[in-house]
């Protein structure tokens, strides 16, 4: 409604905002985040996951605060992002469901001593957490391909249209990723 009645007011925001004014930026974000929570929260029917969207949105709209266009709708343009974030979102739910159901259960064996075996699975279950919450989706597709289904460098690279170099580099860089998150959760 401000944004209607008072037009010149919301541009002279804007443009402070533009110009790096944290002041302008709380005050547009006190004004638009509840417009803009309600949106989210019917399109995703979760609350926390409906906040980290909006406060994403937020922080995407100060970090290209210079491109802003004051004379543009800005609630349109901050709709515009969460519907972004929130397509992208299911997206990535998608893929971590899908990874989830390709990761194997661990599974024991007769001769395994019950200590070692729940350690194994325990670890292995971190793993699996770190895999699908932390890589990235083609990252996790060659690992999951190369360490879980075991087809070599060359297969993958074949499979996915890609070097050998490309899968040599993503499974460094997935190994990378979970020895730095078990190192830090074994502190």
């Amino acid at each position: 409604m401000v944004a209607v009645l008072f037009p010149a007011r919301s541009r002279r925001r804007l443009k402070r905002v533009r110009a790096s004014d944290a002041d302008a930026f709380r005050a547009l974000f006190e004004r638009y985040q509840p417009i803009l929570f309600r949106q989210v929260m019917y399109q995703l029917g979760e609350s926390d996951a409906a906040h980290e969207v909006v406060q994403e949105t937020f922080v995407r709209i100060w970090d290209h605060r210079r491109s802003l266009q004051p004379e543009l709708s800005f609630l349109a343009y901050a709709f515009r992002i969460s519907a972004n974030l929130v397509r992208d979102a299911a997206r990535h739910r998608a893929v971590r469901e899908r990874t989830a159901q390709l990761v194997p259960r661990p599974e024991l064996s007769e001769g395994d001593d019950p200590e070692e075996a729940l350690t194994r699975a325990m670890l292995e279950e971190r793993i699996a957490r770190i895999v699908s919450a932390r890589l990235p989706d083609r990252c996790r597709e060659i690992f999951l391909l190369s360490r879980f289904e075991g087809k070599s460098h060359r297969e993958i690279a074949a499979l996915l249209g890609v070097t050998e170099k490309t899968i040599e580099n993503q499974i460094n860089r997935a190994l990378r990723v979970l020895r730095r998150a078990l190192r830090i959760r074994s502190r």
